[in-house]
């Protein structure tokens, strides 16, 4: 929770308060600390012993974890644009 309140405290502070001039810098500054976060995440991650296997078992996970939401939300998506056109169709024939 405290994550989301200084994520949108800098958010407030950068659209109302942030001066436009250092934009530029700011922005190379977050990607600088993207880049170094992602990297001591990849080397937290490269020296568990177990890691392989545990992708191996996260990989299947994610990827039904992905596919059965987009594949549900895809279909209702279809099927209510085809329900909901028939129905405005049938009100501009009628």
């Amino acid at each position: 929770m405290l994550i989301l309140a200084v994520m949108c405290l800098g958010m407030l502070v950068g659209a109302r308060f942030f001066p436009e001039r250092y934009k530029k810098a700011n922005n190379f500054l977050q990607m600088a600390a993207t880049f170094v976060l992602i990297f001591c995440m990849g080397v937290r991650l490269g020296s568990r012993p177990d890691f392989l296997e545990e992708l191996k078992s996260l990989g299947w996970l994610s990827l039904v974890s992905f596919l059965l939401p987009t594949v549900g939300s895809t279909a209702l998506v279809y099927l209510l644009s085809r329900l909901l056109s028939g129905k405005k169709l049938k009100e501009k024939e009628g």
